[in-house]
């Protein structure tokens, strides 16, 4: 493993949360975060056996991580996750918010409330619940070492998404408003909040919202040309919550093939 900025002064490593962490974007996020020295909290919620493998290959590898089950768009389950958090590392530096989900595609005239209130809840709360947790365990206004926040927005929050997941684009839209928002809130208390806006990225929330070839299908009207991949998400994410980064905040990244 390796160990670079992101240990501290006592060798103890820094632990980065990630919401939504057992595949695509999370998972891959995972790995590389332990690469770079993390410990690393995968939360899931009912994904088990492939979070749990991505913590099985971290330790393999000889890094720490940790697996918690939570429903992350409840208090009760964000306030669960933060417990264990608290009680096996005793310390949280980084959150990335990459709890997500997508519906089938619709038109805003054939959507109804329960599909509504599931993806703000999902996509939204979450955040800002996780954001609450994590400014109090991180604050020097509070007695804590400062830290870093990486909400995972999408380029749909520019695209508008019209006629497939204007309610998603809508979600991710509240996520850059929640990063400008907080990142000015927090940023003389030692907190760094930015968010990656992903674009055709090839992971299977595709296929859960009924459409598995969409990054194929759409992969011409890329300036790039192609889809990209978690992995170059996750550089991006990583990135922004080393040190690297230590003078960005409020910043979104693009990372969308030019799209």
């Amino acid at each position: 493993m390796h160990t670079n900025p992101t240990t501290t002064s006592t060798a103890s490593p820094k632990v980065m949360l990630i919401t939504g962490g057992g595949r695509g974007i999370g998972a891959a996020t995972a790995k590389l975060a332990a690469v770079h020295g993390y410990a690393v909290v995968i939360n899931y919620h009912s994904q088990h056996a492939p979070a749990q493998q991505v913590v099985q290959g971290i330790k393999q590898a000889g890094g720490q991580a940790l697996c918690v089950q939570a429903d992350v768009s409840t208090d009760v389950g964000v306030l669960a996750l933060f417990a264990a958090v608290d009680q096996h590392f005793g310390r949280l530096d980084v959150l990335v918010n990459n709890a997500g989900v997508v519906d089938k595609t619709a038109r805003v005239q054939d959507m109804s409330e329960a599909r509504l209130l599931r993806m703000f809840a999902t996509n939204t709360i979450s955040a800002f619940l996780c954001c609450r947790e994590a400014v109090k365990r991180m604050s020097t206004g509070l007695g804590k070492e400062g830290g870093a926040i990486v909400n995972v927005s999408s380029a749909a929050s520019r695209l508008g998404s019209a006629n497939q997941y204007v309610d998603y684009a809508a979600s991710k839209g509240a996520m850059d408003v929640l990063t400008h928002g907080l990142a000015q809130e927090v940023a003389p208390f030692g907190i760094r909040v930015n968010a990656v806006r992903p674009g055709l990225i090839d992971t299977d929330i595709h296929a859960s919202g009924g459409v598995p070839n969409r990054v194929n299908d759409l992969a011409a009207g890329v300036p790039m040309g192609r889809g990209g991949s978690a992995e170059e998400v996750a550089q991006a994410i990583v990135w922004l919550a080393s040190d690297q980064a230590s003078y960005t905040t409020m910043s979104m990244v693009d990372v969308s093939g030019g799209r």
